[in-house]
C-alpha cells in the first residue's frame, strides 16, 4: 500500500457511468508499462563506450543547438523528448524513465517506502485519512480512519487546493524523521496533536486470501513485485493450515512485474520439473525458467481469474497453467503483452527500459498483440474489443495469430492477443449495474465520514468473518445513504434503486467491513456478488 488511495478518481458525468468500469480497466493496463519481467542490469549504461565511438549525426545536431540556436533552450527537456521519439519508433514498452519519477517507479516494484504509513482521500479541499496501514507509524502514533488532517508540522493543509503530489512530499521522508500533525475527529471539540515517527512501509502485492468454505481459497494478487513469492507463500501456508484443498488465484486488472514472481508462484501451483516460461532475443539466447521445487499446492482443483487488464507477469502464470491443464482459466482474454524488458540506469539517475526478448507459453505460444501504427493504437485494442462485443461474448474473440497450439492433454490454444480463457464470462452493462456506479463512486467518502472513528458498530464482531456472516444493512443505514448521494447529485430513480437493492446493500456493507479490516473486510463481502468470483466457486464444487 502506499499513501495514495486508489479509489480516489474523477467522478465521470452521469451519462457515462455505465463505461466507469471499462474506463477504470484502460488506465490499469496503462501500468502494464511499469511492468518489469527481469531483474535490474546493475551495470550502469548497456554498451557503455568511449564518446569518440558514441558520437553520431545525432551528437552533431545537438552541439550546433545547443551552441547556436536564437533562443535560450531547456537542454535537458529537449534532449528527453527525442529521447522519448527515439524509444516510441520501437514498442509501446520500451521506455524512458526520468530521474524525477524513478523513486516512485522503485518504491512500486521494490515493495516499500519510507513515510508515515497512511492511505488517503482529498475531499473538498481536506486531507482525510481513509485508512492507517496496520502496524504502521501512524496507527501506532494513533491516527484513526476517518481522522481529518488539518494541520503539518504547524501549517494548515485544510482548505489549500491540496494535490497528491503536495501531500506526498509533506508526510513521506527518511526512515527515523519526524513528522507532526494535528487532527479534527468526530466527537473530539478540539484538534487532537500527534507526532508521527517516519518508517519503511510495505506495498503489499498480495491484498488479501481467505477461506470460502471449509474446501476452496482464495488469494488476489494486485501485481508482482520484489515481495510477491514471500507474501504469496505466506498466505497460502495459512489457508493450508485451514484445510483448502481448492483454490481461487484472482489476477484481474494485475498489469505484471517481475517474470521470476510469476515463475515462483507457477512453482508453488504445479509439480514435478516442468518449464513455466522461455524468453528469447536478437542479443540474447533461450533461456527457460522452470519450476523445480515442491510446491504448497501442487495437487487439489485450482482456477485462476483474470480479464483485459491481466498483463505480462500475469499472463506468463495463467499461460503455463493452461498450458500444462494444471487449472480453468475463468474470466475474459487477458492483455495480450508477451515482451521482456531489461532497465538500465543512467549516469545522471534516469534509467531506460527497454524490450530485449520476448516471452513463451511452453507450449511455445508467444502472446504478443500487434503494436499497430502507434502506442496509442495498441492501447486502444481494448476499446476495440469492446465496440466488438468480445467482452460480452465468448463467440467475438478474435486473435490474429491462427497458428494452432496444444497443451500436454492436447487442448487447443492460440497465441497472439493474449491468454483466452477457459470459461468466458461477459462484462455486465446491465441497468442494475449502471446505476449502481452512479452510487459506488459516493460510498467510500461516506462510509469513511461515517463509520471512520465510530468503533461502535463493530463492537459486537470478533473478526471479519463474523461481520460478513452476522451484520445486516438496515433500511436505516441504507436510507441515510441515499440522503447523502442524493445531495451529491445522484439522480433519484425508484424503479432502478429496486434492482440494484441487494447489490447496493452488499457493496455499502463491504466498505464499511473495510474501515474495521481494510481488505480482509472488503474482498469477501464483495466477492459475494462478483459473477467471475461465483462461476469459479461453481467450478470448483465440480471438481474432485
Amino acid at each position: 500500500m502506499n499513501e495514495i488511495n486508489p479509489d480516489q478518481v474523477t467522478p465521470p458525468k452521469k451519462k457515462y457511468s455505465f463505461l466507469l468500469p471499462l474506463a477504470f480497466a484502460i488506465v490499469m493496463i496503462v501500468g502494464v508499462q511499469l511492468g518489469i519481467f527481469i531483474s535490474r542490469a546493475s551495470n550502469g549504461s548497456a554498451g557503455s563506450t568511449s564518446g569518440a565511438t558514441q558520437y553520431s549525426k545525432l551528437n552533431e545536431i545537438i552541439n550546433y543547438v545547443n551552441q547556436k540556436y536564437v533562443d535560450t533552450l531547456n537542454s535537458e527537456q529537449l534532449e528527453e523528448d527525442i529521447i522519448i521519439s527515439y524509444l516510441s519508433k520501437l514498442d509501446p514498452h520500451s521506455v524512458y524513465i526520468p530521474r524525477r519519477e524513478m523513486e516512485e517507479v522503485d518504491e512500486d516494484m521494490q515493495g516499500n517506502f519510507e513515510g508515515v504509513g497512511i492511505e488517503f482521500r482529498i475531499v473538498a479541499d481536506t486531507l482525510l485519512v481513509a485508512n492507517a496501514i496496520s502496524g504502521g507509524p501512524s496507527e501506532l502514533a494513533g491516527i484513526k480512519s476517518g481522522d481529518k488532517i488539518i494541520k503539518i508540522n504547524d501549517t494548515i493543509v485544510a482548505g489549500k487546493k491540496l494535490t497528491n503530489e503536495d501531500v506526498m512530499h509533506k508526510l513521506r521522508g527518511e526512515k527515523g524523521t519526524k513528522v507532526k500533525v494535528a487532527v479534527m475527529r468526530r466527537g473530539e471539540h478540539r484538534l487532537l496533536d500527534y507526532i508521527i515517527t517516519r518508517d519503511k512501509i510495505p506495498l503489499i502485492s498480495v491484498d488479501v486470501s481467505y477461506m470460502v468454505d471449509k474446501e476452496i481459497g482464495y488469494i488476489k494478487i494486485n501485481r508482482f513485485s520484489a515481495t510477491t513469492t514471500d507474501e504469496f507463500g505466506k498466505k497460502l501456508y495459512e489457508l493450508k493450515q485451514q484445510g483448502v484443498k481448492k483454490l481461487i488465484v484472482d489476477l484481474r486488472q494485475n498489469p505484471g512485474g517481475y517474470l521470476q514472481a510469476a515463475v515462483d508462484i507457477v512453482d508453488e501451483l504445479i509439480g514435478g520439473k516442468q518449464l513455466v516460461v522461455y524468453t528469447k532475443g536478437n542479443a540474447f539466447p533461450r533461456q527457460d525458467y522452470v519450476a523445480t521445487k515442491q510446491g504448497q499446492f501442487e495437487e487439489g482443483a485450482l482456477c485462476i481469474l483474470m480479464d483485459e487488464g491481466s498483463a505480462s507477469a500475469s499472463e506468463i502464470l495463467s499461460g503455463a497453467i493452461q498450458d500444462h491443464d494444471r487449472g480453468t482459466i475463468i474470466g475474459r482474454r487477458s492483455f495480450g503483452k508477451g515482451l521482456v524488458q531489461e532497465q538500465y540506469k543512467l549516469n545522471d539517475g534516469s534509467a531506460l527500459r527497454l524490450t530485449i526478448a520476448r516471452y513463451y507459453t511452453p507450449s511455445g505460444r508467444c502472446i504478443q498483440r500487434n503494436y499497430g501504427k502507434n502506442t496509442e493504437d495498441y492501447y486502444n485494442d481494448i476499446l476495440e474489443r469492446y465496440n466488438n462485443g468480445e467482452f460480452f461474448n465468448g463467440d467475438s474473440v478474435h486473435t490474429k495469430d491462427s497458428v494452432v497450439y496444444f497443451t500436454d492433454a492436447g487442448r487447443k490454444v492460440y497465441a497472439g492477443g493474449g491468454i483466452t480463457p477457459d470459461i468466458f464470462v461477459p462484462y455486465d452493462t446491465s441497468i442494475k449495474y449502471n446505476y449502481l456506479a452512479d452510487f459506488r463512486r459516493f460510498i467510500p467518502d461516506y462510509v469513511i465520514n461515517r463509520y471512520g472513528t465510530n468503533d461502535g458498530i463493530y463492537l459486537n464482531y470478533k473478526s471479519a468473518a463474523d461481520f460478513n456472516r452476522s451484520f445486516v444493512l438496515d433500511n436505516v443505514m441504507l436510507n441515510d445513504f441515499l440522503s447523502y448521494a442524493y445531495a451529491k447529485g445522484v439522480e433519484k430513480n425508484e424503479a432502478a434503486l429496486k434492482n440494484i437493492d441487494s447489490l447496493l446493500r452488499n457493496t455499502l456493507k463491504a466498505y464499511i467491513a473495510k474501515e474495521k479490516w481494510q481488505n480482509d473486510g472488503l474482498y469477501p463481502v464483495l466477492n459475494q456478488s462478483d459473477v467471475m468470483f461465483l462461476k469459479a466457486v461453481e467450478q470448483l464444487k465440480k471438481e474432485k
